[in-house]
């Protein structure tokens, strides 16, 4: 059921690295609303990744809070996970696939481009090939949000743009937090984007509006170009 009043808040988030003199945030402020495709952006070692696996849960040892709003569950997906190379794509995906979401599944795997690749080990795939059948294994559990660092980074331009088309069809009362260097992919897929900045500026973070893109219909390019300048802008 799609729920606007989701949301994800940090307030006063302040984190350095273990053995580290220097800080990741200070006093970070942000807020993203609403269901739909979000983005972190910004350059790299800004923090995106360490925000990301804060909200999931997988980091600790910060001040300040986080403030989630009809979230009861954050999974974290990113571009590196690997299964066990002897794993059977097919094999593994049915396998972690709870019944009630079977026929998702079967979607997921023709939307992905996976058909072909199901009888193959996962360790005889491309980088591309194994980051989709990675997402796709998130996107067949329960959840409310889910962070999508670099995930289809291997993944060429036109399937990304199906795979992202496709998810926001079928998952329009999800939370997505997407991670990604493109800043014409993030402004024209994205609702919100949040451009980190680092600590020693300020404001650390900037929310920029997407373009939003939720079919086949591209933005007008004065207007995704205007995003772009924006997001760049603010980074």
């Amino acid at each position: 059921m799609y729920c606007p009043f989701m949301r994800i808040q940090g307030n006063h988030l302040t984190y350095q690295y273990p053995n580290s003199p220097r800080h990741v945030f200070k006093d970070l402020d942000f807020n993203i609303s609403e269901p739909g495709f979000h983005a972190l952006f910004g350059p790299s070692g800004v923090g995106k990744t360490t925000l990301a696996r804060l909200l999931a849960g997988l980091e600790n040892g910060y001040d300040g809070r986080f403030h989630a709003e009809d979230v009861s569950r954050t999974l974290y997906s990113y571009n590196t996970e690997r299964l066990p190379g002897w794993t059977g794509v097919g094999d593994h995906l049915r396998g972690v696939t709870p019944d009630h979401r079977r026929d998702l599944l079967d979607r997921l795997i023709a939307t992905f481009g996976l058909t072909e690749h199901l009888g193959s080990r996962f360790r005889q795939l491309s980088m591309g090939q194994q980051n989709r059948v990675n997402l796709a294994r998130y996107l067949v559990q329960d959840f409310d949000v889910l962070i999508m660092d670099e995930s289809l980074a291997n993944v060429d331009e036109a399937t990304r743009e199906k795979i992202i088309l496709g998810i926001k069809a079928a998952f329009s009362d999800k939370l997505f937090l997407y991670i990604s260097h493109n800043v014409t992919e993030v402004a024209r897929f994205c609702r919100e984007i949040l451009v980190l900045r680092g600590a020693r500026r300020s404001p650390q973070a900037v929310s920029v509006r997407g373009q939003n893109q939720k079919d086949g219909r591209r933005p007008h390019q004065d207007d995704l170009e205007r995003t772009m300048l924006e997001i760049v802008h603010a980074a």
